[in-house]
């Protein structure tokens, strides 16, 4: 029979806190294994900490996000938004599924182009494009979403060289009750610069209005603000046909839905209260349907979720260092994944769960990661079991962001592993080494 783990005992202070959903306190059963994988093989062929995705939940997730909005609109089309995630692997997934690509950079749109995104089916948004940037989308018909007026300038004086009239819509921002209201992007509806904006696409005739576009904040959590949001969107639309006899081809709601993730400071875990596909299709859909549109000449609905399609599809894969008391008697847990791997882990109280067996007792634990810096707190407090140097734990819903605002900051950035659906692991991003950090470096000759 296998002997016991001894467990020291000892007393603590009890901190009670508030109650959860189910009580003061809640259960979980180890995660042994990611889409029939071994967490323990992983780590052992892959290394700690290691990003693992799933193929399986990337396609189930978009595949239901997309059946919630093509049921309840019949011109739906998504679009990949890259900054939440380009790796290229998880990039080529969205597009076999269909799906578009949404940049917001020159380098974005070059690797969109590399993943072999047809020019057509790229729309390319963001306040930053430079002239060679957009007469680069322009001449390749990519949808170019126009953000100020000083770009709308600049595109109207190179449309004058090109042998293709651009194809424009422009970024609305507008009150939909959500505060702060994101008006940093755009032309304002309510105070008229969209339709000045408009005024001026459509007078100069140097380019070609094809859509309107939105994108109202990011966590969204009232799919309510949605609905608002499409009908003013088809309120422009409507106007633009009455007033120049031109009918826009497509509205763009953007992205910002929330995932299952939960933000910090709420009371009840987000995979239990967030909105869900359904909520926010049947907010926009609705809208869009029971405005003026003709049923004939309904716009093509288009829209740049990309958190809530792949956060549920990633994992953070972490070993304990070690274990101390803090002054307060808090016990404090040591992981090898730090807030230079998991930027998200300032905005959310991401789901962690052991990966081995446990006993019963549980306590309220901070979790700190390896970096030599305060800050590195992946979670503040975590009610868990006693975890010892070299137990493996799993953090979830961290297929968002992570992979683009990640750094190599003390520590280098680690393997990314993508689980097929036949349940084998490969390897979509290789670890760094010094090589990696060295290589673009140069010396002074007096430093050599």
């Amino acid at each position: 029979m296998e002997k016991k783990q001894y467990e020291r005992p000892h007393i603590i202070k009890l901190e009670a806190g508030m109650p959860g959903k189910f009580g003061m306190r809640s259960e979980s059963l180890p995660v042994t294994h990611i889409d029939g994988v071994s967490v323990k093989e992983l780590t052992t062929n892959f290394g700690s900490p290691l990003f693992v995705l799933s193929e399986r939940t990337i396609r189930s997730v978009y595949r239901k996000a997309l059946k919630s909005f093509s049921t309840r609109y019949p011109k739906v089309q998504f679009a990949w938004s890259y900054k939440t995630n380009y790796l290229t692997a998880v990039c080529k997934i969205y597009h076999q599924e269909g799906s578009w690509a949404e940049v917001v950079s020159g380098f974005e749109y070059d690797k969109a182009i590399a993943n072999g995104v047809d020019p057509a089916r790229i729309i390319f948004n963001g306040p930053g494009k430079s002239a060679d940037d957009l007469r680069k989308a322009a001449n390749g018909g990519s949808l170019i979403h126009i953000d100020h007026l000083d770009e709308l300038y600049t595109l109207t004086d190179l449309a004058g060289e090109l042998p293709r009239k651009p194809l424009v819509a422009i970024r609305v921002n507008m009150d939909t009750g959500i505060y702060p209201m994101w008006d940093r992007f755009g032309f304002n509806y309510e105070n008229g610069q969209a339709w000045d904006a408009i005024n001026k696409i459509m007078m100069a005739g140097k380019l070609e209005l094809v859509g309107l576009h939105t994108h109202i904040g990011t966590f969204i959590l009232s799919a309510g603000a949605y609905g608002v949001a499409a009908g003013k969107l088809a309120d422009l639309a409507l106007g633009i046909r009455q007033k120049f006899g031109h009918d826009i081809r497509y509205i763009d709601m953007g992205g910002g839905f929330a995932s299952k993730n939960t933000l910090k400071g709420s009371y009840l875990p987000g995979s239990d209260t967030n909105p869900t596909f359904d909520d926010y299709a049947e907010a926009i859909t609705s809208a869009l349907v029971n405005s003026g549109f003709r049923p004939d000449n309904l716009p093509l609905l288009i829209l740049e979720t990309g958190r809530a399609l792949i956060d549920e599809a990633g994992y953070i894969i972490s070993t304990v260092i070690a274990n101390k008391r803090l002054s307060s008697g808090r016990r404090a847990t040591i992981i090898d994944a730090g807030v230079n791997l998991l930027f998200t882990s300032f905005w959310y109280q991401h789901p962690i769960t052991p990966a081995q067996g446990f006993s019963q007792y549980r306590e309220d634990n901070t979790l700190y990661g390896p970096l030599c810096m305060n800050i590195d707190c992946i979670r503040e407090s975590a009610n868990l079991p006693l975890l010892n140097k070299g137990d493996r734990i799993v953090i979830h819903y961290t297929g968002a962001y992570n992979l683009t605002q990640w750094m190599q900051f003390i520590t280098l950035r680690p393997n990314v592993v993508l689980i097929d659906e036949d349940s084998k692991p490969h390897v979509v991003r290789e670890n760094e080494m010094l090589s990696t950090i060295n290589g673009p470096e140069k010396t002074p000759p007096h430093l050599a």
